[in-house]
């Protein structure tokens, strides 16, 4: 089912609404995006990753882009090996195991709530977003092309 709004703006926007029982195998998922933000002070950012967690099927996952050029013209003194170096902890933090460091015996979901909470002023989680799927490693791959390459 789907239906048709018009903005203030004159534009026409279409919503799928899934009602209760029609989700098929699809389960809720969440996400947010990795943000870089080079120098805070002028508030310009770069999407560089994206954050997927899905409780139902136990699994949070990391994808990470960084585009340089786009980094460096925002700030040409960015720290590029220091930002790779903080998006290729996220992605060992999702994967668990030895990699992940202090989070290794963590469940999926308390990874996912210990990525998004802040702590950097150059690497910064969006706000959390849900949607329904049926296969969140794919739904990973998906938002990285969608919303960061």
């Amino acid at each position: 089912m789907s239906e048709r709004h018009i903005h203030m703006a004159g534009s026409v926007v279409e919503r799928h609404i899934i009602r209760g029982g029609q989700g098929g195998d699809r389960d809720v998922f969440e996400y947010a995006l990795l943000r870089v933000v080079p120098r805070v002070e002028r508030g310009e950012c770069i999407n560089a990753g994206v954050l997927v967690y899905c409780r139902a099927k136990a699994y949070v996952g990391a994808r990470t882009h960084l585009d340089e050029a786009r980094l460096l013209a925002l700030d040409p003194a960015a720290d590029v090996a220091g930002i790779r170096a903080a998006l290729g902890a996220v992605e060992r933090v999702c994967g668990g195991g030895d990699a992940a460091g202090q989070a290794a015996g963590d469940d999926a979901g308390r990874r996912f709530r210990w990525l998004i909470a802040p702590r950097s002023t150059v690497l910064q989680p969006g706000p959390v977003h849900t949607g329904l799927t049926a296969d969140p490693a794919a739904e990973t791959e998906r938002l990285l092309e969608l919303l960061v390459r």
